[in-house]
């Protein structure tokens, strides 16, 4: 067996121990959602007591809930990280195998991204508790990576001579590590924007499941972490855009050629760079910013399927590989 064959074995790997981490996260997400509703219904009939004289307290039911909620979670995490060691060691091996750094296509550039996003989860989860952001994560990784298997995937080989540079190492490992912040910030945005939802009475959130929002951090804790996320994503995805430049020069003899991956690159650029200005110098907050990190991240993914896709252009090689 290759190291390549390996390698795909265990992203194959990885992807299973991600889905069961992602089956476990949901469930943690639906015993907390009927702890809250349940104590929300305790809150109801204490107060309906109270009003009627009576002294009597039910008994809570978190004891009940709350073991059964911590062996979900536990086994979340627990799975998450087993896959995270087969998804570095299948991204290695790749490497290996090729004979280069492992992000010079769209699987490999898919491969890089979800381990990024995955560790960054697993390592905000150490700072404080994040777990609910699992379920998104999670469910983004196994979507994407089952995508590059089934339709990115090429075997492992040399690249292009545009590609064989330094400037590979630079470029693309500073995109894909941004890639995988503004996944992490994009799941805390949209959660944001639920939970605010549930707090206005959304008929649509009336369902006693999304009472899972209640237990979720404040809407202002959610936007400062995401808004902490971006600002870093920014900075790095401004030095992909000028890495980028520099490699153009150094391959094609100019700095900037119109090509549709540079233009949808510098796209994403201008979207964050617009809502890191309209939050912190005028005042954007709330919905409106939460609404704008859905759209960067619009625009990163289809700067990354899209523009590979559907456009022609220099990078055509970054996807399926010329004929």
């Amino acid at each position: 067996m290759s190291l390549g064959e390996l390698s795909t074995i265990l992203v194959w790997g990885a992807t299973t121990a991600y889905a069961v981490a992602l089956v476990a996260f949901a469930t943690d997400l639906a015993r907390l959602a009927d702890h809250a509703a349940a104590s929300a219904r305790q809150r109801g009939a204490e107060l309906a007591s109270t009003a009627g004289g009576s002294t009597a307290v039910l008994e809570r039911t978190d004891a009940a809930v709350a073991p059964e909620r911590r062996r979900a979670v536990g086994i979340a995490m627990s799975t998450a990280t087993l896959g995270l060691l087969l998804h570095v060691v299948g991204t290695v091996l790749r490497g290996l195998a090729a004979g280069r750094v492992p992000w010079a296509n769209m699987y490999e550039f898919t491969l890089v991204g979800t381990l990024v996003a995955v560790a960054t989860f697993l390592a905000l989860c150490r700072w404080r508790d994040l777990r609910f952001l699992g379920t998104i994560v999670l469910g983004l990784s196994v979507l994407a990576l089952g995508l590059a298997l089934a339709a990115f995937y090429v075997p492992a080989d040399a690249v292009e001579p545009a590609l064989q540079s330094y400037w590979l190492v630079i470029h693309v490992s500073i995109a894909t590590i941004a890639t995988g912040l503004f996944t992490v910030s994009f799941a805390l945005s949209s959660l944001q924007l639920l939970k605010d939802s549930w707090e206005q009475a959304s008929p649509r959130l009336h369902h006693p499941r999304w009472q899972v929002l209640g237990s979720l951090p404040s809407t202002r804790d959610l936007e400062a972490i995401s808004f902490r996320i971006n600002a870093v994503g920014f900075v790095l995805w401004t030095f992909t855009v000028m890495a980028g430049a520099i490699w153009a020069e150094h391959a094609w003899g100019r700095y900037w050629g119109w090509d549709p991956k540079e233009v949808w690159s510098f796209v994403v650029w201008v979207v964050y760079a617009a809502y890191l200005h309209a939050r912190t110098t005028r005042g954007w907050s709330g919905r409106r910013a939460a609404w704008f990190v859905l759209v960067g991240y619009a625009t990163v993914l289809f700067n990354f399927t899209g523009v590979n896709l559907l456009l022609n252009g220099k990078h055509s090689y970054d996807g399926i590989p010329e004929g």
